[in-house]
């Protein structure tokens, strides 16, 4: 049989998506802020419950652009448990990483960020680890503290709620991928969900080449437009997406069920007060060899990632001192985990791991 990849693209029928850019042959309206583009933006607003909202080409570009926006200087204290994105951002946009160590939940310690704060520091930027949230009202109470920025890279936790609230309405911004590989995608893509409305103006001209008008600019930057093509799928997907969230918790608890009571291994603890994505099913091998154990689902046409290895700290070359971060990803493996995953194949893994010896 083929191989069952870690992830695979929520996809609309094809007839549905051939109707949604169809009008495209009729406007030639290929990129720049056209009809489908507009009608996302708003649906999206809907969907996450925010008053202000920017789509781009893709969620790195999407985080780049507000922190270049915010003319944030110095320091940001953020995660290594990440996707290398995060940091490169943070970087290219001429600020210096400060890396904290994680908690149990993944995410990063709240216990250990003041400790890092200084002179220096402008903004914390920490990750929703695979769509579980960072603790928000904590983060909040400290830049409040310290009178910092706080931007969410939220790449991995679309349709999240903390509360009842969605997770785009916390600290000053959020970033949202919209890449194959996320719960919800545009085929590629991102936005970024933002308070202050002054923003707005910024981000979009940021977007285009930093022009103001045609003859003018306000700043150096890239071209990160969000085209039709990528707006089409996104209405397509969006019309579906609690459906493909609620297939993917059926698996996910299968998973749990089948798992729960292995010695050696533990998995990923959700919070009761959260509505949930079911992004990622992360299992840490804490008594089984991670490397073996993805080797055999590998032979047995299973693909499974070491994701987040190595931490990203590592990746630049700092030197850091982050045991449970370091610990997490030597030990760490997510299994496949998709809308269209069958529940034999969430059996098959499980026993293979079940008989692993």
């Amino acid at each position: 049989m083929s191989k069952i990849q870690v992830t695979q693209p929520l996809l609309p029928d094809f007839e549905e998506y051939v109707a949604e850019i169809k009008d495209i042959w009729d406007t030639k309206w290929l990129t720049n802020f056209g009809a489908k583009h507009q009608l996302l933006k708003e649906k999206l607003k809907d969907y996450l419950g925010v008053s202000n909202i920017s789509l781009f080409t893709n969620g790195h570009l999407a985080l780049e652009a507000i922190l270049s926006c915010m003319n944030l200087k110095g320091e940001v204290i953020t995660t290594p448990y990440t996707f290398i994105s995060t940091t490169n951002a943070i970087i290219r946009t001429g600020l210096k990483p400060v890396f904290c160590d994680i908690d149990d939940n993944f995410n990063i310690d709240v216990k250990k960020i003041e400790e890092l704060i200084t002179e220096k520091t402008t903004a914390i930027l920490p990750v929703h680890v695979y769509g579980k949230p960072v603790d928000v009202l904590a983060i909040d109470k400290i830049a409040q503290k310290y009178n910092l920025k706080v931007i969410y890279d939220a790449a991995h936790a679309f349709g999240v709620n903390v509360e009842d609230e969605h997770i785009a309405n916390f600290g000053d911004a959020s970033m949202f991928s919209f890449h194959a590989t996320k719960v919800f995608n545009t085929i590629e893509g991102g936005a970024v969900c933002f308070k202050d409305d002054a923003l707005a103006d910024k981000l979009h001209q940021w977007k285009n080449f930093g022009m103001k008008d045609e003859i003018s600019q306000s700043c150096i930057a890239p071209n990160a437009k969000m085209n039709e093509f990528q707006a089409a799928m996104g209405l397509c997907n969006l019309r579906q997406i609690e459906q493909a969230i609620e297939r993917r918790k059926v698996l996910y608890e299968r998973y749990e069920y089948n798992l729960r009571d292995i010695s050696g291994i533990r998995l990923n603890n959700i919070p009761k007060n959260i509505k949930y994505n079911y992004a990622y099913f992360p299992v840490i091998f804490e008594n089984l060899d991670r490397n073996k154990i993805q080797e055999m689902l590998m032979q047995n046409d299973f693909v499974s990632r070491k994701y987040f290895y190595p931490l990203t700290s590592d990746i630049i070359g700092y030197k850091t001192d982050l045991k449970k971060a370091r610990y997490i990803c030597e030990h760490v493996l997510t299994l496949p985990l998709f809308s269209e995953l069958k529940a034999t194949d969430v059996d098959t893994i499980c026993n293979l791991i079940k008989n692993f010896n």
